[in-house]
């Protein structure tokens, strides 16, 4: 080492020697590994960290989950991890929860007891570990220490958002894009590992890009990164912006027939799914915020969003369908569908009374032509491209039925 450097350093004191220990701790704590241990007595849930973190464990039922969540943390865990089952967990999850917020969810086959939640310092040559124990329990204890211990920040079941004011009839139209998913909660998954939430996010900043360049349009996404958003917010987002169009944009699976099954399908919201496809689709859509560990919305919650939306939605779902039909006729002449026919489902993500809301699943990540397509950029900005007509379209028809 030069004599000057040594003589900086120590002129500059322990500050200057400290600091890359600083830097250090400044890094987000990386997850290891995990794995279980114990029985249906007791089950013991260990994560290996890289330093001790902070975390906050809770409860939450129908279905029964454990949700631990903590400060930034990166997941470097192997592949196919969290798919064990052993004595009261029957799966667990990981991944970013939101902006500098991580998340672990773990299944639960019933009611149950948090016993203790706790992260061990490094010792030796051992890592941080976060050590979590879970005790059966019957339901009348499990719902009573649910209630003593509620969570402040679950996304839980609050009133239904109320539409925004109505636009200014000069302002640009307020285009919301929802690319699916996100953080936590992955969506679906090819094959060979391709995830919805990456495909879709892509997809929506090239639409978005492509909405905005003509300067008509005031364009806004959900989420701009790999981070979740539970599907009530979403529709609140929607109506904060004042949407005139909310589009959700998805990638679908269908591992049956996988060589087969091919092609974007357009769905609107309906109380009656139009076929089991639809049904099955909107359960596996609507169960998102059980897969990033958010409290349902209660019985009474659904019992008003539903009233409203008979109230407020009739007109709006004509628009929406209105919207749909025109994206089924952009990509319809360009071999892009599954099928032609606007199918409909209760997507919970469509249901804002007030802003006519479609959801577009792109293609099948179970079908491997679909998957080239799907990730292919020259793909995105052509399939972009059609969406951007089928929104004009829409807003044509609009501007000049207003005007009559």
């Amino acid at each position: 080492m030069p004599a000057w450097v040594a003589a900086l350093m120590l002129a500059a004191g322990p500050a200057f020697l400290l600091a890359p220990t600083a830097a250090a701790d400044s890094k987000p704590a990386v997850a290891k590994d995990a794995r279980l241990a114990g029985d249906r007595e007791r089950t013991r849930f260990i994560a290996d960290l890289s330093k001790k973190v902070e975390v906050h464990a809770f409860a939450l039922g129908n279905p029964y989950r454990v949700i631990i969540d903590a400060p930034d943390v990166s997941f470097q865990m192997p592949a196919g991890l969290g798919k064990e089952t052993r004595g009261l967990v029957t799966a667990y999850r990981y991944g970013l929860f939101a902006p500098g917020k991580s998340r672990i969810v773990i299944d639960v086959s019933g009611p149950f007891l948090i016993d203790k939640a706790f992260v061990l310092e490094p010792r030796d040559d051992q890592p941080a570990r976060l050590v979590v124990d879970l005790v059966p329990t019957d339901e009348k204890t499990f719902l009573a220490k649910l209630q003593e211990s509620k969570p402040q920040d679950t996304s839980a079941g609050s009133a239904p958002p109320l539409p925004s004011p109505a636009p200014s009839p000069d302002a640009k139209p307020v285009v919301v894009l929802d690319p699916g998913h996100g953080g936590i909660d992955p969506g679906t998954k090819s094959a060979s590992g391709t995830t919805e939430k990456e495909v879709v996010l892509a997809f929506a900043k090239i639409l978005k890009t492509k909405l905005g360049a003509g300067g008509r349009y005031e364009v806004h996404m959900t989420r701009e990164d790999d981070t979740f958003l539970p599907l009530r917010e979403r529709v609140a987002f929607a109506q904060k912006q004042g949407a005139g169009l909310f589009l959700s944009i998805h990638a679908d699976y269908f591992p049956d027939k996988p060589e087969i099954v091919r092609g974007a399908t357009v769905y609107t919201l309906s109380e009656e799914a139009s076929d089991q496809e639809a049904k099955d689709l909107a359960a596996k859509e609507n169960f998102s915020d059980v897969i990033a560990g958010v409290e349902l919305p209660s019985d009474s919650d659904e019992v008003l969003a539903n009233i409203l939306i008979d109230l407020a939605q009739r007109e709006t779902q004509n628009r929406s369908v209105v919207f749909a039909r025109s994206i089924v006729g952009e990509l319809a002449g360009k071999g892009r569908l599954h099928t032609r026919r606007l199918r409909s489902a209760g997507f919970r993500v469509l249901k804002a009374p007030d802003v006519p809301s479609v959801l577009l699943e792109l293609g099948f990540l179970s079908n491997p032509e679909d998957e080239k397509r799907l990730v292919s950029d020259p793909w995105r900005e052509r399939m972009a491209g059609s969406v951007v007509k089928a929104i004009d379209g829409y807003f044509a028809k609009r501007l000049a039925r207003n005007r009559f």
